[in-house]
């Protein structure tokens, strides 16, 4: 059978992945140092929105990774390797999170006892809000998934050479605990690193919001390297481009419940009309973010929505990278949203606005890299899965 022979098809990427990633995270580091010698306190903002991203990213694709061997899915074996390697991602982020704890007083009104002292609402949510626990349950979440990411994928590259049906049946299991793992812990996330920004502020839907958001950054990324990786070859050649609808379909299912969450958030808070819920987004309906509010309307959802909308679209490779692509685009616009708001300074200078852009430029050169060093070491395709065989034989 092709199964077995499919070590023979394991190619090495080309040296120039490694080189692209090389240079967009030095050129994005470089430019981070100067942001922080220009405006620390905005680089920091800019770095925390960029940790983030690689956290969607990472996190939403060891879900998909997860939920492939909960739902026993076939179409996405052949697949599910790219997220694998993305899902590595996870280990990583204990070295990247090491400046955001460090400059913890920078980003949180809570970290400062003085500012508690004088807020009741600071003072009741203090139990949960402090410098320590924070600490803890953020170390806590990254052990967490880099504990689920070592097991799972260990288990899947054992099975490689072993062929042994019984690890998939450990990845079941392991999985079926550390989905509600990642629900506890994705939003613990969201309501740390961005809700807490501006602590007097809630919502209840903000971690599903979050999790909308993870999903399409995972997704957004395995389709687009699912498409470039097919199309040169680097794949089993029994896949063809309807081996891409289920994930087309996916990126569409997830851009309408990204939209529904969204609007449910907003419609849910304007109906209410409370204060204490309101100022956020009116934060965000001042100045120039109103731009950025009705763009992302648009970027977020009009657009890959229109793209994705027919059968035909979601098979052609060609509509898929530009909707992958344009997915994380939106996705980083989305987060910025979020984020950037809650920077607390009267003004800012051209050029601190200008080098912002240099740490999302390390984030994509440091995913670029951990995919290449993992292409290296590991096969791209899970080549002792039992459920390979069935996968490749998909068929719209």
């Amino acid at each position: 059978m092709a199964q077995n022979n499919l070590n023979v098809l394991k190619k090495e990427l080309p040296l120039s992945v490694q080189k692209t990633g090389f240079v967009l995270l030095i050129i994005g580091a470089v430019l981070g140092a100067v942001s922080f010698l220009v405006d620390a306190h905005f680089a920091i903002y800019a770095y925390l929105l960029s940790y983030v991203f690689l956290v969607t990213i990472a996190i939403g694709s060891l879900f998909i990774f997860a939920l492939e061997y909960v739902a026993g899915a076939e179409w996405s074996t052949p697949f599910r390797r790219i997220v694998e390697f993305f899902a590595s991602l996870a280990p990583v982020l204990l070295l990247l999170i090491i400046p955001l704890l460090l400059n913890i007083g920078t980003l949180f009104h809570w970290a400062h006892p003085e500012v508690v002292a004088s807020d009741k609402i600071l003072q009741a949510k203090s139990p949960f809000l402090n410098t320590p626990f924070f600490i803890v349950r953020t170390v806590g979440c990254v052990l967490l998934w880099s504990l689920f990411y070592f097991l799972l994928s260990r288990n899947s590259k054992k099975q490689d050479e072993s062929k042994d049906q019984s690890l998939t049946t450990k990845n079941i299991r392991i999985s079926a605990i550390f989905i509600p793992v990642f629900a506890i812990t994705l939003t613990m996330t969201s309501i740390d690193w961005m809700m807490s920004l501006e602590p007097h502020w809630f919502s209840t839907i903000y971690g599903v919001y979050f999790f909308a958001g993870s999903m399409l950054a995972g997704l957004a990324a395995a389709t687009f390297a699912a498409v470039v990786l097919l199309e040169k070859g680097y794949l089993h050649p029994s896949l063809t481009d309807e081996h891409l609808y289920s994930l087309g379909s996916l990126l569409f299912a997830f851009i309408n419940f990204w939209g529904y969450i969204a609007f449910s958030q907003y419609m849910l808070i304007w109906y209410a009309n409370l204060p204490e819920e309101t100022f956020w987004f009116l934060s965000r309906w001042e100045g120039g973010w109103i731009f950025i509010s009705l763009a992302l309307i648009v970027v977020h959802f009009l657009v890959p929505y229109a793209v994705l909308l027919s059968q035909p679209a979601k098979v052609d490779p060609k509509r898929l990278k530009f909707a992958a692509l344009w997915i994380l685009f939106a996705h980083m616009v989305d987060l910025y949203w979020l984020i950037m708001p809650s920077v607390h300074a009267e003004k800012f200078s051209i050029l601190s606005i200008i080098l912002q852009f240099a740490f999302p430029t390390a984030a994509v050169g440091v995913v670029i890299l951990v995919f290449y060093y993992n292409s290296k070491k590991y096969n791209l395709t899970p080549v002792g899965d039992p459920k390979l065989q069935k996968g490749l034989n998909f068929k719209l």
